[in-house]
Order: C-alpha cells, then structure tokens, then sequence
C-alpha cells in the first residue's frame, strides 16, 4: 500500500489513484483510504466508503460548523457515480471530500517505474451547509465529474475545505440557538401492541417533557416494528437514517419515547455520535430541576441513582455526561464514576432518610387527626391546574406555571368553608401533591412514596382533570391506574373538570354526560369554586 506522505493540499496524486486502482483490480473489490489534512495515510480498508468508514466517535475533529479534517479515496469498478450509501456515509463521517476513482479494469507498468492506465477519471463529493429552519432544505451534498484524473490531483482539498467550512460557520451561527439549550431529536417507536392515537399523544407529550427540560426539539422520527430492536431498539436503516438527521439538524442530544438498556444506549450513541437518553431519564431531570425542598432534592438523587445503577456500565469514557445538559443534572458525574459499591451505599443512606421524613409527615398527619381536621389531596395528570387550584382556594403562593411538573414539594393550606345556608362552618386541609404521568418511572413512584402517601393517608381525593386537553380521558385513567396501585385503600373521591373556560360547549357536554356527578370549574378564572366548595364539605362529611 501507499505509504509516502501525501501533499496535504491535495485531494489525490496520479500515482496515489494508479496504485489504488491496480490494487482494486487484482482484488476485483474497492479499497478505499482515508487520508487527514497532513497528508497522511490514517486508514486502509478493502471496501466500499460505507463498508470502511470511521466510527464516529473515532473521529479527530468533530462539530456541526466543521468538517471532520479527513477525506476518502476510494474506487469504484464501475463507470457510475457515487452510490447513495457512499455519499450517505461521507455525511456520517463528516468529511471534507470523497474522491471516487473510476477503475478500468486494465493498465500497464512505465518504463523506469509507475503505473497507468488503471484509474482515468473520478468523481468529487462535497458536503452542503444546510439552510436554516425558517428556508427550504437543500441537498446534503453535491457531486462533481466525472473529471480527468489529472484535473482531480491538482485539485487543493484545502482551499475546498476553508471555503466550506466557512460556510457551515455561517449557517451555523444563523442557527444557534439560546446558550446551554440541547438541541434534540425525538425518536419514536411503535409497536403493533399500541393504536396510533395513543403513540401520537405520547410523542406530544414527550416533545413538552423536552421542552419543560429545557431542550428545543428540532424533529421528531418515527418507526414501527413487531418488536424491540434487542441491541438498537430500532433497525439498522433506520439507526443510519437518525445519524444523517442528527449531522444536518445539528442535534446534540437523541430521547427515545421508550426506556432503553444500558447496552441499548452504549450501542445507539456509538453510531449516533451524540448522547442518547430516554424518556425517563428527562423526567428524572425536570425533577432534578424542579424540586426545591432538602426533602424534594433527596428523593430526586435517591430516584436518579436508582435509575442509574443497572445503567452504569452502559457509560463510555468516550461519551462523558460532563458539560451539562438533560439527563446530566442531579447526583453529578462523580457519584456516577464511583465504584459501585459506594453507590450502593449511598442508595442505602438514601433510603434511610427517605424513611426518617416518612416518619415525620406520619406524624404531623397524626397531629392533624388529633384536631379533627379532614383533609383532602389534590390529584391529577401533571399540568391540571393543581397549584393554581390551592392558590384559587386558599390564596396560598405556590408556584405555578404552564408546564409540566412545574411543582414537586407537596403543599398544605387551610380551608374553611360554609355550608349552603351559611351558617356553619368546617375546615379542611388541602394538599397539593406532585403530578401523575403516563407510565410514571418506577424509580420516581419508589422515591416520592412519602409524598403519595399523602393521598393514601388522606380523607378525601380531589381528582382534577384538564378538559381543555386532547387527551384527557387518557389522563384520567392514567391517574385512575396509579392510585389503584397504591398500597393502601384510598378515600372517597371527587372528579373536578378544570379549564372549562378553553373549551368548547360540545366538549364540556360530552364530560358532563360522562361525568354527571362531576364538577365543572376554571381555577384561573375561579369559575365554579363555590360549588366545589359545598361538594368537598359533602364529601368529608360521608
């Protein structure tokens, strides 16, 4: 093989393309070498630019306003152009250029040394920056030729490469967006066990949970499979297909809609070249985020190392969680490189004083028994209205905002009510509890038990519903579904439809014919509360 130092302004010498193409035709195969700006000779393969090309993660220089400072020399037995697989693994890899030699299956030794004749012609393959999201896409790349091979060799790669990279600085920077913000791609598998409405609203939803985290979601891809790809969780193609997406969006981060194994996540972000996190993992963060209590922070690390401990070893040094980002907030990077062992110990310590504040609030309850004071717990999907609801109720501050899980701490406050005639009076203790999800994270039902035990301890249940959602009579089963799976028995409950005032009268009366024993309110607008009111005195009184 060729082992003298190229010049590095070149993208091929005559000599380089004979000794290629003699070589392609004794092994009636392709061969292609990989050569860096120096000019020198990093990688040999027999093979076609897809069969041969570098793992991502292998790559010396990598960015989306870069080129990867590599490019491919490869040949081809046939007079035709670039395949689609060759140029789709030039855009993988970055390249600066692929060179396809055109191999004539014949040629002749020269006189005092050299070759000719093998290679006669080529092909020249650039990437094209791509517009920003407010203009039409343009093509991934383009290609050149077919041109002499004289012409080809005295080609300069690095007055190609400058003015390229000039351009993806440009369009780059046009495309930048808010600092520290993940720009993500949203994968979505369906299987046939799912109707597709269900696989759309968790996908909408899903894009939300991103967005509550913080991150900006450039596209969502979607593929239906019998099954789970056991070592990708999608197929092959389409692994490939999410790789050519992530360069030319210049996405940095990939959540899959599913929860993934640690050999699935090792697998997918070695052909990605990005992190790969799942949906799970973004709640954990947007708890992470959230939770504002020495109690709410020590069960969000109690719940994320849980989550993270079967997943260890799924976690190259070559793809560090250092440098922030969704699914990188919480107990940090050390406690994750620390020997298991000492993980373990840590969940232990953790648990224990998960236990200690699950005797605490069994005791403050027990005080409040003692006064005879009933209590009621606030339930509902994420995003009802909860905290708005208590600050309506009880002109309490507690934060809240039009995303999900906005809050996690629960909250009590007093409430005294009137009967109907106005005459006596009764208090009640409204708790505002975190919000349920579809499928809630194991880890997170584990963690925040001392919290939902506030519903289980409770007297009543406040089961707010967000009407004005596509899909709430998903959410309402959902929470149906989790507080069955509570430990103990729960109290009697009352259903209050929330946001009435965005919805329309068609919708409201569908629920109402649903739901007749049902309350019809708008928190915000503090519609229907009086009502709710003499609803919640009735139901303490059962």
């Amino acid at each position: 093989m060729y082992h003298q130092r190229l010049p590095g302004h070149c993208l091929a010498t005559g000599e380089l393309a004979q000794r290629l193409g003699a070589i392609s035709t004794e092994l009636n195969q392709p061969v292609s070498v990989y050569v860096n700006r120096r000019g020198q000779v990093i990688r040999v393969g027999v093979g076609t630019p897809r069969q041969t090309q570098i793992p991502l993660l292998e790559l010396p220089r990598y960015g989306a306003e870069r080129l990867s400072g590599i490019r491919c020399i490869t040949t081809s037995l046939s007079a035709e152009p670039p395949t689609e697989s060759s140029l789709t693994a030039m855009a993988l890899q970055r390249l600066d250029a692929l060179i396809v030699l055109l191999v004539t299956g014949s040629g002749f030794m020269r006189r005092g040394g050299g070759m000719a004749g093998y290679v006669d012609s080529a092909y020249l393959a650039n990437l094209l920056p791509q517009m920003s999201e407010e203009e039409a896409v343009t093509a991934h790349w383009q290609v050149t030729g077919p041109l002499g091979i004289e012409k080809i060799s005295q080609e300069s790669v690095l007055d190609l490469v400058e003015s390229l990279e000039a351009e993806f600085q440009r369009e780059f920077i046009a495309r930048q967006v808010e600092a520290g913000q993940d720009r993500v791609l949203i994968v979505g598998l369906q299987t046939d066990s799912g109707p597709d409405l269900l696989f759309e609203e968790g996908l909408v939803e899903l894009e939300r949970l991103v967005d509550t985290a913080g991150g900006k979601v450039l596209e969502i891809v979607r593929q239906k499979r019998s099954s789970p790809h056991p070592q990708t969780v999608i197929g092959a193609g389409k692994v490939e297909e999410i790789a050519l997406t992530v360069q030319t969006t210049r996405a940095n981060l990939v959540v899959f809609n599913r929860d993934l194994s640690a050999s699935q996540i090792r697998n997918l972000e070695v052909r990605l070249g990005v992190r790969v996190i799942d949906r799970t993992e973004v709640i954990l963060d947007i708890f992470a985020q959230r939770a504002q209590s020495q109690a709410g922070k020590l069960q969000v690390e109690l719940a994320q190392l849980e989550y993270m401990m079967p997943r260890l070893t799924g976690r190259g040094k070559a793809m560090s969680r250092l440098g922030g980002g969704i699914g990188t907030r919480g107990p940090g990077e050390t406690k994750l490189e620390t020997e298991r062992r000492a993980i373990q110990k840590r969940i232990t310590r953790l648990q224990q004083e998960v236990n200690q504040l699950q005797n605490h609030r069994a005791r403050l309850r027990q005080k409040r028994q003692k006064q005879a004071i009933p209590s009621v717990a606030i339930v509902g999907y994420t995003n009802a209205g909860k905290s708005t609801l208590i600050n309506a109720l009880t002109q309490a501050d507690v934060y809240i905002a039009d995303q999900l899980f906005a809050t996690l701490d629960p909250t009590t406050r007093r409430l005294t009510v009137l009967d109907s005639q106005g005459q006596l009076s009764q208090t009640l203790l409204l708790t505002d509890t975190v919000g349920f999800i579809h499928e809630l994270p194991p880890a997170l039902v584990d963690a925040f038990r001392a919290t939902l035990e506030e519903v289980t301890e409770a007297d009543a249940l406040l089961q707010l519903v967000d009407l004005s959602h596509p899909a709430w009579k998903r959410q309402l089963e959902s929470v149906d579904t989790i507080l069955q799976q509570m430990p103990i028995s729960t109290g009697p409950m009352l259903i209050a439809f929330n946001k009435i005032d965005q919805v329309s009268s068609e919708a409201l009366a569908e629920a109402q014919q649903l739901y007749p024993q049902a309350v019809f309110i708008s928190a915000s607008k503090r519609l229907g509360l009086e009502t709710l009111k003499q609803h919640l005195l009735r139901l303490v009184r059962l």
